[in-house]
């Protein structure tokens, strides 16, 4: 019966972090909505920002660049929905692609100045639905 009881906890333990992250994200889109973004391409954002803050390799462009595969590590998307993610913000003007020089086969992403001033400009949004949805 006790295991039943512990079982059944973290069970209720999960779900209860399913329904938080299912509420975070649907708050992530509709704040972002209005800057043109959805949750998951601020993500993709926000990671080459913090690539390029840390001063991330190679570089189109004048910014560090991180491999699609650097990318992939930190956001959670499958590969084709990353790729497709990407080809939207380099649309938009938001990232550019090129070769990765030591790797032919390989791609790096980086932000371009469009990207960086909208990331500055909607971090802080972001970070305060963070912040109400997630600290008690």
């Amino acid at each position: 019966m006790a295991a039943n009881k512990a079982e059944q906890a973290l069970v209720d333990r999960w779900r209860d972090i399913l329904a938080l992250h299912a509420r975070t994200q649907c708050e992530l889109d509709r704040a972002l909505h209005q800057h043109g973004l959805c949750a998951s391409d601020f993500e993709v954002l926000d990671v080459l920002a913090a690539g390029s803050a840390r001063g991330g390799s190679g570089s189109p462009g004048s910014d560090a660049a991180l491999r699609v595969q650097e990318i992939s590590e930190r956001v959670h998307l499958s590969q084709s929905a990353l790729s497709r993610l990407i080809a939207r913000l380099e649309k938009d003007g938001l990232v550019e692609r090129c070769m990765c020089p030591e790797d032919r086969r390989g791609v790096r992403v980086a932000l371009t100045a469009k990207g960086r001033t909208l990331h500055g400009e909607v971090l802080p949004v972001q970070r305060a639905v963070l912040t109400r949805m997630l600290v008690n």
